[in-house]
């Protein structure tokens, strides 16, 4: 589906989802935030999770609750619902999709996007050398594994039974992914490429019952993660809702089953779909990265 290009205005996508039910973990902020609210532009019904509510602080600091993004989703003309869920917790997913199960009785869309990898005492790519093993081995397995593959794996597995009873919907895995470029920090690197594995082997599990199942890597974004950068280099960045209009373009798109398994760039979509950031821009980072690699740090 091809609307040409989006502007900060009116929108081609907005009511065109109402009906329909999506469930975007680690939503309190971020991309994920970003996504959720694209998704209730469109009308749609919104289940945002994550561990941050109102009158308290996230692991890292950063501002942003559940609460705060379901209020802006229905402000959007969706309806936002909160749900505090910590995906590492298999009993507290079971109770989430239970409740969608009940109060909504199906499941379209589901996008993986908790992520704890910001949750410890280092960055994740500081470019300063600090070998593999030297990191504090259960903390970086906990950032990586536990709290970002495990958790989409595991929200997936419950979520899949709820959308295999309508015969279809849409799963989308966000991460970080370079054409092939090592990340430049092994856990981070190799946890990544699992998210991407992963949509493979559920595409082949899945194709049948018409589910489609794809992963999608923004780049750089303009996270509350990115503040203590200078406007200079945040002016460059995209939106997190740049992401969500990929999405939600993925979602209206009649033809997306022929991309299931499959991994795309943010700004490949963009040029196929036709959308562009909140300010106009047509911003394709990986392409960027590919042709003019930054100097003094590896090209990712």
């Amino acid at each position: 589906m091809k609307t040409g290009p989006s502007s900060p205005g009116p929108t081609p996508w907005k009511g065109r989802l109402k009906g329909k039910v999506a469930l975007v973990t680690g939503s309190s902020r971020g991309v994920g935030k970003g996504i959720a609210l694209v998704l209730g532009e469109a009308g749609a019904t919104v289940y945002v999770t994550g561990r941050t509510v109102r009158g308290q602080k996230s692991r890292s600091g950063t501002r942003g609750t559940i609460h705060d993004t379901a209020d802006e989703v229905t402000a959007r003309g969706g309806i936002g619902i909160p749900v505090r869920c910590d995906h590492t917790r298999n009993a507290q997913i079971r109770r989430l999709v239970d409740r969608i199960d009940r109060e909504s009785g199906r499941l379209d869309i589901l996008v993986n996007n908790a992520f704890g990898g910001e949750d410890g005492k280092q960055p994740i790519i500081s470019y300063d050398g600090f070998p593999f093993w030297k990191h504090d081995f259960e903390e970086w397995w906990y950032r990586m594994f536990t709290a970002y593959v495990r958790a989409a794996m595991a929200t997936s597995m419950y979520a899949i039974p709820l959308m295999r009873r309508r015969r279809g919907g849409l799963i989308v895995n966000t991460l970080w992914w370079n054409r092939g470029r090592y990340l430049w920090e092994l856990f981070f690197d190799l946890a990544s490429s699992a998210m991407g594995r992963m949509v493979y082997g559920l595409d082949l599990e899945l194709r049948s019952r018409d589910i489609t199942v794809v992963a999608v890597s923004p780049g750089w974004t303009r996270t509350e993660h990115m503040d203590h950068h200078s406007e200079r280099v945040l002016s460059k960045l995209a939106s997190p809702e740049y992401t969500g209009r990929g999405i939600v373009h993925l979602a209206l798109d009649p033809r997306r089953h022929e991309k299931s398994g499959h991994l795309f760039e943010l700004g490949a979509l963009a040029r196929e779909y036709g959308f562009r950031n909140v300010d106009g821009r047509l911003i394709d980072y990986h392409a960027q990265v590919a042709k003019h690699p930054p100097r003094g740090a590896p090209p990712d």
